[in-house]
């Protein structure tokens, strides 16, 4: 015994269309609202990415350029590798601050959050990882601090000679 019941179509009953509504796409501005605040968040992880990968190129021209600074010591009177020098020390000094600026941005925003873009102060619920990015953006502006005295002693230098 079948459970089904099969009933022909008589071709006297007039078919009706049927009309069809497209549903209303999920999203609208709301899911705009949402790409923006991932992307922004993005450019967050990219700020840090930015400065880890500047704050080692920084560390490794200090550890490159120990060679050249011996030679401007041994010989005082070379004027052409202070002058290389002075003038690697101020473009790693740019990217320094540069690194430094967007990471206190980073650091700012996760100990007060933003209310505005509903963004919370993430440091109540990570405080070591706040305290670690805290200490890494203070020593990088020592870093820049410690550059600006460099390149003073060097244009100094070159200026007696």
């Amino acid at each position: 015994m079948s459970s089904t019941i099969d009933i022909p179509e008589s071709s006297k009953v007039a078919k009706a269309k049927a009309i069809s509504v497209a549903a209303p796409r999920p999203g609208g501005w709301k899911k705009g609202v949402s790409i923006m605040d991932f992307i922004l968040r993005l450019g967050a992880i990219a700020a840090a990415w930015f400065f880890v990968i500047t704050m080692a190129l920084v560390a490794g021209y200090l550890v490159l350029s120990l060679p050249l600074s011996i030679v401007t010591i041994v010989r005082p009177h070379a004027v052409g590798p202070r002058l290389f020098l002075i003038i690697l020390d101020t473009v790693f000094l740019t990217l320094a601050t540069a690194s430094g600026s967007s990471a206190a941005s980073i650091v700012y925003l996760a100990h007060n959050g933003n209310q505005d873009t509903n963004w919370i102060a993430i440091c109540n619920q990570f405080g070591d990882f706040c305290a670690q990015t805290s200490g890494a953006v203070v020593s990088s502006f020592v870093t820049v601090v410690a550059f600006i005295f460099m390149i003073v002693m060097t244009a100094l230098a070159l200026g007696k000679h």
